[in-house]
């Protein structure tokens, strides 16, 4: 069972969670809405967040940057501008996060500029979120289960490899925000693929990208590729650029409250 993090947290915290296929554990945060449980028959919406650490919490966010996604979620309900939703956040791994979020192996360099290479596990680690982690989370939480309900949010290589969720789990996720993803992996492998499409799955996208991070204008050219296999602004893509926004957890945490409002509408 969950163990609270503190007394009067709606966090729940799953001391290193075990994938038998990725054959590792990592910790998983489960954050829990204002009044859960109180009403009988009541079931939420999930969002799922790569890079867990970063999302809830200042003490384990990378340089205590966090996006407060619980306290934007909060206002939000309380505002009456989303459904109330359950949220968790999937901890990377530290150093095999590049192996786990990337969707091909490639090459790339290091915070400190050393060549380093990914070993390109990304398929491997969506079927652990949706083999492993969701039913997991739909047994022990008051969760509405279907792709209507289950959205997925990450950022940089988070955001790119929750791009591939939509790829290869669209009956599973029916909403999938891309907040700066990296699209120059591997040559741009993600256009490749997306352009490969034969028929455009049923999933909501959400991309964005600052204008002061290197290279930004090609989220245009991603927007196009996704115009092309049917995606429309404004019925299920939107595609945001964000003025002066950098690439950091700042500046996603300030776009994530609208993030949740267009996955989470009250009437839909």
């Amino acid at each position: 069972m969950p163990r609270p993090r503190k007394n009067d947290s709606p966090l729940r915290l799953h001391h290193r969670f075990l994938s038998r296929g990725l054959r590792n554990t990592r910790d998983i945060v489960v954050w829990l809405p204002p009044g859960y449980g109180l009403i009988r028959g009541r079931r939420h919406p999930v969002v799922y967040f790569q890079d867990g650490q970063n999302i809830f919490d200042p003490l384990t966010a990378f340089l205590g940057n966090a996006w407060h996604a619980g306290d934007r979620a909060t206002d939000l309900i309380r505002a009456h501008r989303i459904v109330a939703p359950v949220m968790v956040g999937i901890y990377n791994t530290g150093f095999n996060r590049m192996n786990e979020y990337a969707p091909t192996p490639a090459g790339f360099a290091g915070w400190d500029g050393e060549k380093c290479q990914s070993t390109g596990d990304a398929k491997r680690y969506a079927k652990f979120v949706v083999q492993e982690l969701k039913p997991f989370i739909d047994s022990h939480y008051l969760t509405r289960p279907g792709p209507r309900d289950t959205a997925l949010v990450g950022s940089s290589m988070g955001g790119l490899v929750s791009l591939y969720f939509a790829l290869w789990h669209p009956r599973v996720f029916g909403h999938v925000a891309a907040l700066s993803p990296s699209l120059w992996w591997d040559s741009r492998v993600v256009f490749q693929d997306f352009a490969k499409l034969r028929k455009k799955p049923e999933v909501r996208l959400w991309l964005d990208m600052g204008t002061n991070e290197p290279g930004w204008e090609v989220i245009r050219l991603f927007r196009d590729v996704l115009a092309g296999k049917g995606w429309r602004e404004g019925v299920d893509l939107v595609c945001r650029e964000e003025p002066g926004a950098e690439h950091t957890e700042h500046a996603w945490a300030a776009r994530i409250g609208d993030v949740l409002e267009w996955m989470l509408p009250l009437r839909r």
